[in-house]
């Protein structure tokens, strides 16, 4: 483009060529920009094709799109009745706004698998309503609202995790399903508990999460716990 430019300018005579240089050079930088944005899109849909799913593939924690947003699955239910088609319950919840919608599929119904970016960062510190996120490499911090984190409450301080963003924007952190944690509350086991029918107690770990733990289960003991279903997984090894 820049040559076809330069050969226009050199067959105009030289006043004319001083009053137009300018703009014809500006015309090829927009032209020129134009066209390496053009290239950039089509690389862009080359590395990352939408990729269609259906509700076979349905499982928890599973990031969609439809309806211009991002969802993600957190409760489904596969129903296939005595008369008629077979059809799918979800639960999902929307990772922009933070709102859930019921919805039911039919039996197969596809779907477009959410392009997401994964990017590993550690937690930082609480601003606000806000967990911040920083990157080690970059030192480039995120910013999500803790009401938008699931399981917002096994985070610990300096813990790395991934973050999850969506056309740029950070929407969710992947938490391990399992973890160990210490636990920083737990009422002593009163003798005669288990006789009576008592075998858990609350107990209140490191994070600030609370769960229900055995009765022998002591302050300042770690702990496995599955973070996906609240529940006490056994003594850390």
């Amino acid at each position: 483009l820049r040559a076809r430019c330069e050969h226009c300018l050199a067959r105009r005579t030289t006043s004319t060529r001083r009053l137009n240089t300018f703009a014809m050079l500006a015309l090829c930088a927009l032209a020129e920009a134009y066209v390496l944005t053009a290239r950039g899109h089509a690389s862009h849909s080359r590395l990352h094709p939408v990729r269609m799913g259906t509700t076979a593939d349905f499982k928890t924690g599973l990031t969609i799109e439809f309806d211009n947003s991002v969802w993600k699955v957190q409760e489904f239910l596969h129903v296939k009745p005595g008369k008629g088609s077979a059809f799918v319950r979800s639960k999902l919840k929307n990772l922009e706004t933070g709102n859930t919608l019921e919805k039911t599929w039919k039996a197969g119904e596809s779907f477009a698998d959410a392009q997401v970016d994964k990017e590993e960062m550690q937690y930082s510190y609480m601003d606000g309503e806000d967990m911040v996120f920083m990157n080690m490499e970059t030192y480039e911090e995120e910013r999500i609202p803790k009401g938008d984190i699931d399981k917002a409450e096994f985070i610990k301080e300096e813990m790395q995790l991934t973050v999850l963003k969506w056309q740029g924007k950070p929407i969710d952190v992947q938490v391990p399903k399992s973890m160990t944690l210490k636990v920083v509350e737990a009422a002593p086991g009163a003798a005669g508990n288990t006789a009576q029918g008592r075998t858990e107690k609350p107990a209140v770990l490191e994070t600030g999460a609370e769960i229900m733990v055995p009765m022998f289960i002591k302050e300042g003991e770690e702990i496995k716990v599955d973070t996906d279903d609240r529940k006490y997984l056994g003594r850390a090894t």
